[in-house]
């Protein structure tokens, strides 16, 4: 069903509506309005002043439906564009109409769906009637309608009741019209015990699953965020717009049978995710539950298959189905009938035969005769028939007798097979255990480097030290030939830093032999640390090699500095 066809059924209803008298036509003036009205809706540009001379008042009286009918395709239909205009609000125009002048809820306030669920019922109504004039929906879509609202209600529908209250309709074999479907539900009489709240939930849920949308939350493309968009779902092509009102429409997703649907984990502190993904861009969505997001995961594959498929919807292809089954089951029924009608002519055929056999008795006799020759001749046919498969019969039987040799030279072959495996899985798990004692011996590697990597700086930073201490003590040798006496004063203080350095020293060395104990343990496992270690030393002794203070001057140097020379041996044995 088209989108054509579907504005016609809204539009017939409307037609008749304003046909007060059922004479099958409508004033000009009140088509006039009706036109107007369409062209808003339909959201269609006219000129108001060509409808005006088009509907003006003469001579020729109402228009009829046929009348009426070139106008309406020309001038509305046939500029109809899809995704336009908002369809629920042409619906609900039509609906007002209609509703008016057709129906009639119980005065009381008892009716067991409102009119707003009226409506949706209607559209539902539309969508599953058959496509021809007056609208009536057949039994089995009725049926179906209220398996939908009670399904959603989890309340299961009787169908007996169903089919003895179809029968005691008038017209209920051929199908009810909306206005008897919407008495009926009214009635209470297949919705009893149930309240209106939940009735109206379940109607909800049917009319957004028939005409797929809702409300989900869409990731944005540029600022990230989360925002809460209805969308629509149609044959090729997913919109979503501000509200449900559909007035401000924010983008489209086109479906193509490139497309797919996946559900995503939860994150960014929401849940029941799922993205489509097209050829340019993946588009991130949150469904308010589990269920919600399977629906719409469901139907926006369905739609992705369809389209590949070249149908239009998923409710339309199920009803096209439905409509083909039941012309097969009224054709089966009809080539029923025709075969009774054919055996019933096929028995009076008989019984004047029986007539003829009668005297084709004497016939018979003299072929029975020679059947009885022929059943011999077949019995000695069917003798050697028997030897012949007996032969056969005993050929298979060898061969099947060689099979189970070979079945059990094969499960021999598997049972080492399995062992080979047994072997093989056992192998690698002492690899496994291999491989962590390796990696654990690499960690403690790793950790007894680290640690002598800490003292050889803490060493350096105590000769670094040292050094600047022998630039100053060098200094002050100089100072010494103009101011003995302020350098002597000051070298005692210069003897005092050295002091405290050569127990820091000290201290140092202790815990290098602490640490040379644990290096001892790791010594395999640091062969070639061990090789770097000695040349850095090797580099130190040479940088550290004491001079002596009497290089420059000796009797200085014997005099004043002579109590330096163990204290730098000293030193130096420490180092290596």
């Amino acid at each position: 069903m088209d989108l054509r066809a579907e504005l016609l059924k809204s539009i017939w209803y409307a037609f008749t509506a304003l046909d007060v008298e059922k004479s099958g036509k409508v004033s000009k003036s009140q088509l006039k309005v009706l036109s107007h009205n369409l062209y808003t809706v339909l959201c269609i540009p006219h000129d108001p002043v060509a409808l005006e001379e088009h509907f003006r008042d003469d001579d020729d009286g109402p228009v009829s439906s046929q009348g009426y009918m070139p106008y309406l395709n020309k001038y509305i239909l046939d500029k109809v564009e899809e995704g336009a205009f908002v369809k629920e609000n042409f619906d609900e125009l039509c609906w007002t109409l209609t509703a008016k002048k057709n129906y009639k809820p119980d005065r009381n306030g008892n009716s067991v769906v409102s009119h707003q669920d009226a409506f949706k019922l209607w559209c539902l109504f539309n969508f599953l009637s058959e496509d021809k004039y007056p609208l009536v929906m057949v039994p089995d879509e009725v049926e179906y309608l209220l398996k939908k609202i009670c399904t959603a209600m989890n309340v299961e529908l009787n169908s007996c009741e169903l089919d003895d209250y179809l029968s005691q309709e008038p017209q209920g074999q051929g199908g009810l019209t909306v206005w008897q479907f919407l008495d009926m539900v009214n009635s209470g009489r297949f919705l009893r015990g149930i309240e209106q709240e939940a009735i109206s939930m379940a109607v909800e849920e049917v009319y957004q699953e028939v005409i797929e949308d809702g409300y989900l939350w869409k990731k944005g493309q540029l600022r990230r965020n989360w925002s809460e968009r209805w969308f629509m779902l149609k044959p090729s092509v997913l919109s979503y717009y501000m509200s449900e009102e559909r007035k401000e429409k924010k983008g489209n997703i086109a479906l193509d049978k490139h497309c797919c649907v996946e559900v995503l984990p939860d994150r960014d502190g929401k849940r029941c995710m799922f993205c489509v993904k097209t050829s340019s861009r993946t588009y991130e969505m949150s469904a308010s539950d589990t269920r919600q997001r399977q629906e719409w995961t469901l139907a926006i594959q369905t739609a992705i298959r369809l389209q590949a498929e070249g149908k239009k919807s998923l409710h339309k292809d199920l009803k096209q189905k439905r409509r083909e089954q039941r012309e097969q089951r009224e054709q089966r029924k009809a080539a029923k009938e025709e075969e009774t009608q054919r055996l019933k002519q096929l028995q009076e055929e008989k019984e004047r035969k029986l007539q003829e056999l009668e005297l084709l008795k004497e016939a018979q006799r003299q072929a029975e005769i020679l059947l009885q020759e022929e059943e011999q001749r077949r019995r000695q046919q069917h003798e050697e028939m028997q030897r012949t498969l007996e032969i056969q019969l005993r050929e298979a039987e060898q061969a099947r007798a060689s099979m189970q040799a070979e079945m059990v030279l094969k499960e021999a072959e598997a049972e080492r097979q399995r062992k080979r495996i047994l072997e093989l899985e056992d192998m690698q798990e002492r690899l496994q255990e291999a491989l962590q004692q390796e990696v654990k011996a690499r960690q403690d590697e790793e950790a007894v480097r680290y640690a002598q990597a800490r003292l050889l700086a803490e060493e350096e930073e105590k000769l670094k030290e040292l050094m600047k201490l022998k630039e100053e003590q060098e200094e002050y040798i100089i100072k010494t030939q103009r101011e003995k006496q302020v350098l002597k004063q000051e070298m005692e203080n210069k003897n005092k830093c050295l002091e405290e350095a050569q127990k820091q020293l000290e201290e140092v060395r202790v815990n290098r032999q602490r640490v040379d104990q644990d290096v001892m343990a790791a010594q395999r496992k640091l062969r070639q640390a061990s090789t770097n270690v000695k040349h850095w030393n090797v580099q130190m002794n040479r940088l550290m090699h004491p001079i002596g203070p009497g290089d420059k001057r000796t009797n200085v140097s014997g005099g004043v500095f002579s109590g330096y020379q163990p204290l730098l041996s000293r030193r130096d044995s420490s180092l290596k």
